[in-house]
């Protein structure tokens, strides 16, 4: 299994619900998968670069994952047919990028290797 990241922004006009129900979804995909879902950010609504589909804003989330390299082309299938998704970016981690995202979790928490010594 390979580790992987996925940053996808959806459509700003979802309700906080249908927001959470979309998020849940991909996250069920990769679980059935057989895969693992390790860490999930949502990012709140952001302002785009430019507009997308007529829209300036939307929601993002962030997904970091461990899965099967074959489910990868899958899940952008499922990414590309949803119309609440406006963009999607998986990534695939390597050894520095998986201790970085854990750097950055634990900042994000409050932890610091400061705190754990």
């Amino acid at each position: 299994m390979s580790n992987y990241e996925t940053v996808f922004i959806t459509t700003p006009v979802l309700s906080n619900e249908e927001y959470t129900r979309t998020v849940k979804k991909y996250a069920d995909l990769i679980e059935k998968a057989g895969g693992n879902v390790v860490h999930k950010e949502d990012w709140g609504i952001k302002q785009l670069a430019y507009p997308i589909q007529k829209k300036t804003t939307g929601f993002y989330s962030l997904l970091h994952f461990e899965v099967d390299t074959q489910f990868i082309k899958k899940f952008e299938v499922e990414f590309k047919r949803d119309e609440n998704i406006m963009r999607f970016l998986t990534t695939k981690l390597d050894k520095h990028g998986i201790a970085y995202a854990q750097q950055r979790r634990d900042k994000l928490s409050g932890k610091s290797k400061k705190t754990e010594q």
